[in-house]
């Protein structure tokens, strides 16, 4: 009997059903592009409760979980989400490295500011061979960025700078620093504050890049940007998604020249690159 293809998810053949090529690419747990561990990462308890009092969160103008939230000092979940969101941060990753310079032989030193699972830094040295990159988050977490470095062969680039962003010196100079997914945790004045230490810690002529879900001026295009918003007032203190206008202030503010806006289609995220005279 012939394969059938059932809504294009599923093949079957007698009694025996399989994944199609594209749905093992993201379902299969030996894929490397397997989502589930996003799924998983996303119904977490710890998560899963941020929604349970968005009323609460809504009226106080922040999250009802304790404290600051998710953003605690070295929350366990931080591992977690470093374990599993990778495969969903692939395409971005490839879409932001290039925005690290024009010269792809050019010798980088590049710090990845909350790392996470390091995969932004790992794709700016696979894109620039002479790239040396400095993942900095808390130490349990940056361990991961470290393990996935040396999986994709660049840990002889990669070293780690363990501790809290705000509290390390953050040495230097670079030539890029990487703000990823991180600023919407945040209020504008903590984002400036991180903007500054940036600029300090740049050479002349050096960028950051941020990469974010930059919603349109009405705060409501496009939707999937813009609902990211509701998850940072569930989980975080005074998290928000901004808008372009209001990162080009925060850098302005902080020292830099230019700031560029880059949409990353396919993805719902954006890039803004700041330029440090």
């Amino acid at each position: 009997m012939p394969y059938l293809t059932i809504l294009g998810f599923l093949v079957k053949q007698n009694d025996r059903y399989e994944l199609t090529h594209d749905t093992a690419t993201f379902l299969d747990s030996s894929s490397p592009a397997y989502l589930g561990g996003v799924t998983a990462f996303l119904l977490q308890p710890e998560l899963q409760d941020a929604f349970q009092n968005l009323t609460q969160a809504v009226q106080k103008g922040g999250t009802a979980m304790p404290g600051a939230g998710t953003v605690s000092p070295d929350n366990p979940i931080w591992v977690a989400f470093a374990r599993a969101m990778a495969p969903m941060m692939d395409l971005p990753s490839r879409l932001l490295a290039p925005h690290a310079g024009e010269d792809t032989q050019r010798p980088l030193r590049v710090l990845d500011v909350a790392a996470g699972h390091g995969l932004f830094g790992i794709r700016v040295a696979e894109t620039f061979p002479h790239a040396r990159i400095t993942a900095l988050d808390w130490p349990n977490v940056v361990a991961v960025a470290a393990e996935n470095a040396h999986h994709a062969g660049i840990a002889d680039r990669h070293t780690t700078l363990p501790g809290d962003a705000f509290a390390l010196d953050w040495g230097g100079p670079y030539d890029v620093v990487l703000f990823t997914n991180f600023l919407h945790h945040f209020d504008l004045p903590t984002c400036e504050q991180l903007a500054r230490k940036a600029h300090a810690a740049l050479v002349p002529g050096g960028r950051v890049l941020t990469l974010e879900f930059v919603p349109d001026a009405d705060r409501i295009h496009p939707p999937a940007t813009a609902t990211f918003a509701l998850t940072m007032l569930a989980s975080t203190a005074s998290g928000d998604a901004y808008t372009f206008a209001e990162y080009d202030q925060l850098f302005q503010k902080a020292g830099f020249t230019r700031n560029e806006f880059h949409p990353l289609p396919p993805t719902t995220q954006q890039a803004v690159v700041s330029h440090k005279a």
